[in-house]
């Protein structure tokens, strides 16, 4: 899997890779088709269920117990495995050494591939080189944009944190906030460290970093809440997920502070709160389409030899913007927990 011996097959023109990221975005939420035409065949797969020998995908991730972003990515994993007659075997684990131990306990069962997270990339290097050593494909999604090439995995599946940021700190531009506390779960996380470092390249007001326990919510709760006791100057608290985006509107109340919310990543209760006002926009990555993409991008490639992306260039999912305006559209699918 060395990325400087790639077979000519794998030089995949750009133009071919984003066609195909674009129609697999496009069809993502349809898990009954797995973005395949419905009278699509192809060898011995079947329309909408692979007939395939039946193989086993890990997917490792640093997901913290209890965030329902990660039961969304998990929900899109699901239905590519339900989909593609796979075997999914989920683990996570938010301490980098212990994620690597699960990254290497896949490769002790002979998993057919592996999909994992590199929030921590330094900490698996090691043990996603074993995994290629051992013959084992690996791509990459939600966390790692900077490193997947690197490692010299597949492919990756997600957004650009940068550009996220970026895209978010000039939005708050047309808000008329003036300084904005960018609020960090878990310090040393490259994907939230890059948010709030883009945050900051774009936006022309002052930008604060916080950095709270996300593991433990009372704290989130009371951390910003003193922050916003202690400097009434800020007028916007951006948050990095969801469960943080509600936690920061009830330390809004607590403070007496009149500024405003603005987050990353959705739920089913943060699109209600963003109907409802008490939150202003999200910036959605689209986790089901990671979870989805990554599991098919394995199938693909163990039967058909494709490369996602050509293998030179991500898969984007996001960023996109839901607010008032298109809130509704999103809604439904939120519900179901796969927005």
């Amino acid at each position: 899997m060395s990325r400087t011996a790639l077979p000519r097959s794998r030089r995949i023109a750009p133009v071919v890779a984003v066609a195909a990221a674009a129609a697999l975005t496009l069809a993502g939420c349809s898990s009954s088709s797995g973005g395949k035409k419905s009278d699509e065949t192809a060898g011995n797969v079947s329309a909408g269920k692979a007939t395939t020998p039946r193989m086993t995908i890990a997917m490792v991730t640093h997901a913290p117990s209890g965030d329902t972003f990660w039961d969304t990515i998990r929900k899109g994993a699901e239905a590519a495995a339900a989909k593609d007659n796979v075997k999914l075997i989920y683990s996570n684990d938010e301490t980098a050494a212990d994620q690597a131990n699960l990254v290497q306990n896949a490769i002790d069962q002979k998993v057919d591939g592996i999909a994992v997270t590199l929030a921590k990339p330094d900490a698996m290097k090691a043990v996603v080189a074993k995994a290629e050593q051992a013959g084992i494909p690996v791509v990459g999604f939600n966390a790692g944009l900077s490193d997947w090439k690197k490692q010299g995995l597949l492919s990756f599946f997600g957004q650009d944190e940068s550009v996220s940021g970026q895209a978010l700190g000039t939005k708050l531009n047309s808000t008329g906030a003036k300084h904005a506390l960018c609020v960090i779960q878990a310090q040393g996380d490259v994907n939230l460290e890059q948010r709030c470092a883009g945050v900051k390249k774009t936006f022309t007001g002052k930008t604060d970093i916080l950095y709270v326990n996300g593991t433990d919510m009372p704290s989130v709760k009371s951390t910003i809440t003193a922050k916003l006791t202690q400097d009434k100057s800020v007028d916007e608290v951006v948050t990095l997920g969801a469960p943080f985006a509600l936690t920061a509107v009830q330390s809004l109340s607590d403070a007496g502070s009149k500024a405003k919310v603005a987050t990353f990543d959705l739920n089913a209760n943060l699109i209600s709160a963003i109907e409802k006002g008490s939150i202003q926009f999200a910036v959605d990555q689209q986790p089901y389409l990671q979870g989805y993409l990554a599991v098919d991008s394995l199938w693909l490639y163990k039967t058909n030899g494709n490369y996602s992306g050509g293998g030179e260039q991500p898969v984007l999912t996001g960023p996109a913007f839901v607010d008032k305006t298109n809130v509704a559209a999103v809604a439904k699918y939120a519900a179901n927990g796969t927005r």
